[in-house]
């Protein structure tokens, strides 16, 4: 079990190459001291510059001719444990994930449940992998004889300023905006790339179950509750983390979970604007778990100012999954004081359906089917959005164990008796009070007010209201270019004049 320590390293620059060199100067969002690590190989050097938390050797291992750099945690060690040869160095993460290495090669990743992005040179090659979701995201810029990855775009952005047409292509990985030669190696995968002739070669480490398991209601509630649990037990050690809570039953599920183990009480935190909030729901639920409650008002011209700082931190231009992130955004960037380790409910409606609700199941099948083969690249759960305040977030829902279950269960047991995630509501029923477990399903988005003011934003500044989908795609692209692309902080870039923006040229082309 871990201990209630932050990882190693929560971000990395890397620099793989043959004969010597140096890793690039980067520029990281992620708040944290930087250290700079050099590997001499027989056939190639790593380099690499980590945003770490006070232990960055423990974010690097090396074994002969073998050098990892790893960015995260794993959540599964006491599995691993009896995989590694006797004697085998498992003191930290990177040190266990490379003595696998050295045991399944690249078929390592696919053991692994955990929150990381890693970087291993081997024998020429680089090897680049993600977690199952993706959840660090990482990204490669590979040329001849060179290749480099770092968990932010914005670290590689210098590198193809250099040399912009060197980055060679890179199968089944989504190519960046405006940054060329560079992708996002994909959710899942691991990438086995060639350093003298930059080519890569994909291999799945993990895909969403596309079968359907046939439970009882007891028997499925069960597995839930326990593999739920196990994933905020993984996550928390035996010390109470601080728990986003909203007083919906994902993240009332969460708080409900960690309170059960941990020592002392707990802590939650809940946010809300001058628009919306969901105090009062949140109330109830701390009360029954006499947890340390905490509230943050935000005022919605403020909330909505802080649209820079959610691009800056996610790198997404997806602006659906923007104004998802936003009022997170703001809530981590109004924590003051030490750096949390911070657990949230987000992310339970895509396994479950959550915001589809329709009684047809197979259309909610296929509606659960859609999400999960389509969440790669929209960074979502990327660390980065708590990571600028120095917090370090996690999420049991995307836990790999917790999706295996909650995705393969029948569409059935998801919708049932009329209700929304019903076997999740059904498995929390014993540790929540009743008016939580019932509760309607509200987005965070909607909770907070953040789409409604979004749009009125736009329509304030003269865009129809056809058009404020639009619009909102368009004022979101131009931020990322501004702040990820072009290297401005995000306290450059004014929300509202972008708007203004935005607004005027669609006026011209009317």
């Amino acid at each position: 079990m871990m201990a209630h320590t932050f990882p190693a390293a929560t971000g990395f620059l890397v620099s793989a190459q043959q004969g010597g060199g140096r890793a690039p100067r980067p520029v990281f969002a992620t708040r944290g001291p930087h250290e700079t690590v050099a590997e001499a190989l027989r056939s190639q050097t790593l380099n690499a510059v980590l945003v770490h938390s006070g232990s960055a050797g423990d974010a690097v291992a090396r074994s002969g001719d073998t050098a990892l750099v790893l960015a995260g945690e794993l959540y599964n060690r006491e599995e691993l444990l009896p995989l590694l040869p006797s004697g085998a160095d498992a003191r930290t993460d990177a040190a266990l994930v490379l003595g696998l290495l050295g045991v399944y090669d690249l078929h390592a990743f696919r053991l692994l449940n955990g929150r990381f992005a890693a970087a291993a040179a081997l024998d020429g090659r680089v090897l680049l992998a993600t977690d199952h979701a993706g959840s660090v995201p990482l990204y490669t810029l590979p040329a001849p004889g060179r290749v480099l990855a770092a968990t932010e775009i914005k670290a590689l952005v210098p590198a193809t300023a250099q040399a912009p047409l060197s980055g060679r292509p890179v199968a089944d990985a989504r190519r960046i905006r405006r940054v060329p030669g560079v992708h996002q190696v994909p959710a899942g995968t691991v990438l086995d790339l060639d350093v003298r002739t930059g080519t890569a070669a994909p291999s799945r480490t993990w895909t969403p179950p596309v079968s359907r398991r046939i439970l009882s209601e007891a028997d499925a509630t069960a597995a839930v509750r326990e593999t739920l649990g196990r994933a905020v037990r993984a996550r928390t050690g035996s010390t109470a983390p601080l728990v986003v809570l909203s007083g919906g039953i994902d993240s009332s599920g969460v708080a409900a979970l960690a309170a059960a183990h941990t020592d002392g009480p707990l802590e939650t935190l809940s946010m809300g604007t001058d628009a919306s909030d969901e105090f009062t729901e949140a109330r109830v639920v701390a009360t029954h778990l006499g947890s340390t409650h905490r509230e943050i008002t935000v005022p919605t011209a403020d909330l909505l100012g802080q649209l820079p700082y959610a691009i800056w931190a996610s790198e997404s231009v997806d602006p659906d999954i923007i104004e998802y992130l936003l009022p997170l955004t703001a809530l981590y960037r109004a924590l003051d004081g030490p750096a949390r380790r911070i657990l949230t409910g987000y992310g339970a409606d895509i396994p479950l359906a959550g915001m589809h609700r329709e009684d047809r199941l197979p259309q909610l099948d296929t509606a659960v089917a859609f999400d999960m083969a389509t969440f790669d690249g929209l960074n979502e759960m990327t660390p980065v959005l708590s990571g600028i305040q120095g917090h370090w977030s996690t999420h049991p829902y995307w836990d790999r164990d917790v999706l295996d279950l909650l995705v393969s269960l029948e569409a059935g047991l998801k919708r049932r008796h009329g209700r929304d995630k019903w076997v999740l509501r059904e498995a929390m029923s014993p540790l929540l009070p009743h008016e939580t477990v019932t509760r309607p399903k509200l987005g965070v988005h909607e909770g907070s007010g953040t789409t409604s003011s979004f749009s009125l934003l736009l329509i304030d500044a003269g865009v129809p209201e056809a058009d404020v989908h639009r619009a909102k795609s368009l004022v979101v692209r131009e931020i990322f270019d501004r702040v990820v692309v072009e290297g401005l902080s995000p306290a450059e870039v004014s929300t509202a004049d972008t708007v203004h923006q935005v607004a005027a040229r669609l006026k011209e082309t009317e």
